[in-house]
Formats: structure tokens, C-alpha cells, sequence
């Protein structure tokens, strides 16, 4: 195998070439390019060993594979990076559990994305309650991991007109607000009647994969699925 092909493998493993290949086809080759050097360096902060003393070993493994992958990137010309996203033809399988994060920060729809590609999961992303709304009859997700306090439709608005037509639907909200009273009650009535988990900002990348990983699979193993 070439080094080139097993680059190309390891970025579309790692979840980051589906997404560069988006941005090129939307920005072009050199925010194409800024995101994979970038992305590669920001999942090797996450997954350091000593950030996750829980999971060491998968940390560990990951961490050796960035690294791989930073000696083969600087190794390479950018055009021939260029080359690399543009022909890129990996497919995902569609055995993989889908989430839909849901956010206005796009950092942390990167964050949240990359890592949880990294995890396995298929993953799409809208950056408001009204692009997720329609972005979720279109991906048909697994998951909802979306923010409360959002443009146009919040979170909360968004799932409960999700509900009217997609029932049941598994959620994982985030919270960041703060004096939001009429919204905190909002949400503590959706955790009650509908037992979705929520997280509340800044948390830890090793909680959310937790929480995300834990409700999906107790979920599965009381028979819930995906809405259709």
C-alpha cells in the first residue's frame, strides 16, 4: 500500500476527509487544506493519554495514529493534498449509528463531530435549530446532540417539532446558558417527561462520549430505533 493511499485511509478512519472534501467544495482548496492540518492537531489535544486516564489504551492507540498521520502530512507537497481530498472515494457504511449535532458554535461542531467520526459514528451537523429541524428529515439520525440557546428555533423548539412527526427520537442536550430562567424550566420539563440526558458547558470530551455512548446503547437494548 502506498503512503499516499494509507494517508488517504487513515484521514477518512479518522473522519476527516468526508469533511474536508465538503469545505473544498464550499470554500475551496486552501480552507480545504487549513482543516485538515488543523483538525489532525486538535484531535491530537483531545486524545492525549493523560487527558483520558479512564481510556488510556484506545487514547494511546488514536494518539500513535495522529501521529502517523502529522509525519505523513508534512512529508506531502499541498497540491498533492489537494489531489488526496479531491479524489477521494470512500464510502460509509450505513451499519453506522448516525448523530446530528446541532450547535451555532462551529468550533465545537468540529470538535464534537470529529470525535465522535473518530468513535465510529456517521455524523452531520446544522448550525441553528431551523437547519437541524431539516437536516434531520433528510439524515434520520440516531442521536440529536444539540444545543438549548440557538437562533431562529432553540433546541428544545426544534425536538418538540421534531416529536410531532418523529416519535420517539433520542436526544442529548447541551446548556451553556446562564439567567435564562424561562428556558432552564423549559428544559428541566423536557428531561422530566422524556428522560433525555443533558450536559451542561464546558463539560469534558471523555463525558460526552460517555453519555452519547451509554444512552445509545441502553436505548438499543430496550428495543428503541431510530424514527422514521
Amino acid at each position: 500500500m502506498s503512503n499516499r493511499t494509507e494517508l488517504e485511509n487513515e484521514l477518512a478512519d479518522l473522519g476527516l476527509l468526508e469533511k474536508a472534501r465538503e469545505i473544498r467544495n464550499e470554500l475551496g482548496n486552501r480552507a480545504a487544506l487549513s482543516y485538515i492540518k488543523s483538525g489532525h492537531r486538535l484531535l491530537s489535544k483531545v486524545y492525549h493519554p493523560d487527558l483520558n486516564p479512564n481510556r488510556q489504551d484506545k487514547a494511546t492507540k488514536i494518539q500513535q495514529r495522529l501521529n502517523r498521520v502529522s509525519s505523513s502530512i508534512s512529508r506531502m507537497e499541498d497540491k498533492d493534498l489537494v489531489d488526496l481530498i479531491k479524489n477521494v472515494s470512500g464510502v460509509e457504511p450505513d451499519a453506522k449509528r448516525k448523530v446530528l449535532i446541532v450547535d451555532d458554535e462551529t468550533d465545537l461542531q468540529m470538535l464534537f463531530g470529529n470525535v465522535l467520526k473518530m468513535e465510529g459514528y456517521k455524523v452531520r451537523t446544522a448550525d441553528n435549530g431551523a437547519n437541524g429541524l431539516s437536516e434531520y428529515i433528510r439524515f434520520k439520525p440516531d442521536l440529536i446532540l444539540t444545543d438549548v440557546v440557538m437562533p431562529q428555533l432553540t433546541g428544545i423548539q426544534m425536538v418538540k417539532r421534531i416529536r410531532e412527526t418523529h416519535f420517539p427520537v433520542k436526544v442529548v442536550y447541551m446548556s451553556g446558558f446562564f439567567g435564562l430562567e424561562g428556558i432552564k424550566s423549559e428544559l428541566d420539563a423536557e428531561i422530566a417527561s422524556f428522560g433525555y440526558p443533558s450536559l451542561a458547558k464546558p463539560f469534558k470530551i471523555s463525558v460526552l462520549l460517555n453519555v452519547v455512548n451509554e444512552y445509545l446503547e441502553r436505548s438499543e437494548s430496550t428495543g428503541f430505533r431510530r424514527g422514521v
